[in-house]
């Protein structure tokens, strides 16, 4: 934990960012985390526009996040973030709670990507010729893979198989099909790829989120595919469904996936509004409706 110079020195400024910013690289925590951590505790910044921080500002901050408009899981994000900062500067007193969310049991059917969705996307990037995107979205959607795990995606792990996964000092073994390893190594051989990370950009990065997340959104109007169920993540969701379908053992899925609590697969593997009705309509709970005439009886 960091201490601040001043005990009274309670301040959201550029100083106290970079000091948050150097205890996030002592956690180890990725790129990614830090820079979501940091976006979040710069909108805190902004909104205090220059105020000392104090437990009454925080409930108001919070207060401010839900009039914004935008979903409980986004402000609990950004609640979430602000609390760690103030735990590493030494001001865990002014943390605030997060809302409480009720469990979803179903998942809204404009959202879910479903196997006939991913196969117009895999049809449309063939058609457009984009062997790059073809394979990004095999891979993510027949491994689980995170989006950020993709750099672990080297052409020695294609030759043996497997993925190694380093994410947070937590090794993670990430199978490939054997016709997945045969289009990779196609494609390899083809661009001359003997070593290293497979799918880079111009620069022999890496390819980044933000690029694969731009051009799945290319697919969406040719494939006839809400752009709002495209996104990479739906792809592991994806993944998480069908092999749920597949084995019914949830434990497994969460294995496979690399999540620690059951309870977060569950959430992967939420069946859609359609699924759910119909599984209400094979109760026949519903008569053939009431009709006045017919009920003579008095009521009781």
């Amino acid at each position: 934990m960091l201490k601040n110079k001043r005990k009274d020195a309670r301040y959201v400024n550029s100083d106290a960012i970079l000091q948050f910013e150097e205890e996030l690289r002592r956690e180890e925590r990725t790129k990614n985390t830090i820079d979501k951590y940091k976006r979040d505790v710069r909108r805190l910044e902004k909104w205090l526009s220059g105020r000392s921080i104090t437990k009454e500002l925080m409930i108001a901050y919070k207060e401010h996040l839900l009039e914004t408009g935008k979903s409980l899981n986004s402000i609990n994000s950004y609640i979430v973030s602000a609390n760690k900062f103030l735990v590493i500067m030494g001001w865990g007193d002014l943390k605030v709670k997060v809302y409480k969310i009720q469990q979803e049991t179903v998942q809204p059917e404009e959202k879910q990507l479903t196997l006939k969705d991913y196969k117009k996307l895999l049809m449309v990037a063939k058609r457009l010729g984009n062997e790059f995107l073809y394979l990004i979205l095999e891979v993510l959607a027949s491994t689980g893979m995170r989006i950020s795990e993709l750099r672990f995606l080297t052409a020695e792990a294609v030759r043996e198989g497997v993925v190694v996964v380093n994410n947070k000092g937590k090794i993670r073994r990430i199978l490939l099909t054997a016709r997945m390893q045969e289009q990779l190594n196609s494609y390899m051989n083809i661009r001359g790829i003997t070593t290293g990370v497979i799918f880079t950009n111009r620069r022999g990065k890496a390819v980044s989120r933000v690029t694969i997340w731009r051009e799945m959104k290319k697919l969406c109007d040719a494939a006839g595919v809400h752009e709002r169920k495209v996104y990479p993540h739906n792809l592991r969701k994806l993944f998480a469904t069908e092999l749920y379908d597949s084995t019914k053992d949830i434990a497994r899925v969460a294995e496979v996936l690399g999540h620690s609590s059951v309870e977060t697969t569950r959430r992967y593997i939420l069946p859609d509004y359609k699924t759910r009705r119909m599984e209400l309509e094979r109760l026949r709970l519903v008569g053939s409706g009431w009709r006045p005439e017919e009920n003579t009886d008095q009521m009781i």
